[in-house]
């Protein structure tokens, strides 16, 4: 068994910090309405209020490798411009979309909206972070504010979601290939 150096990176990006990403997304949802119900006044304690803090900071921070990491180590590979005269593209996934009528919606759209779609997911639940960060347990009293930070963790949680199922449906019709082999299982 084993895989390429590129295909590792795709994996972290993807399956580690994209797909615990979405994971901690959700829980975040469920804790952040069942933190501010009107009762669940107990639930306001500085301890909870500091779970809820380190949480989207945490969030945060995996939002972000997700994305740098698809930005600036998979995302040049999948661009990658073959040389003058190559007929086989499998080793440029971009390239090899754009060659067919049938999958160059893949790149037009696919890779496009993932690739822009990723960096609101970061931003927005950094901004939701900030604002736990800032007003803690006061935001108990702000209605508005309370719904805002949700909205934000909501609007994060889709734009990664909307990028992680390109990013699937991309790797699975143009996988980024190439780099060393790792040999992760000897044969026998």
């Amino acid at each position: 068994m084993e895989i390429t150096s590129h295909g590792l990176w795709t994996m972290i990006h993807g399956m580690l910090f994209g797909a615990l990403y979405l994971l901690a997304c959700s829980g975040a949802i469920v804790e952040i309405r069942r933190y501010f119900q009107p009762s669940a006044s107990k639930l306001a304690s500085p301890i909870s209020t500091n779970f809820l803090r380190v949480w989207l900071v945490v969030m945060s921070a995996l939002a972000w490798l997700a994305v740098l990491t698809g930005a600036y180590i998979v995302y040049p590979w999948y661009r990658a411009v073959p040389p003058p005269g190559t007929s086989n593209l499998a080793a440029y996934p971009q390239r090899l979309l754009i060659a067919s009528p049938s999958t160059s919606a893949w790149h037009s759209i696919g890779m496009e909206w993932k690739e822009h779609i990723a960096w609101i997911a970061a931003i927005s639940i950094t901004m939701a972070a900030a604002m736990v960060l800032r007003y803690g347990t006061s935001l108990r009293h702000h209605r508005e504010l309370r719904t805002t930070l949700l909205s934000f963790v909501t609007v994060s949680f889709l734009a990664a979601a909307i990028a992680g199922f390109f990013g699937a449906m991309l790797n699975k019709v143009a996988p980024v290939q190439g780099g060393t082999t790792i040999h992760l299982v000897q044969e026998q």
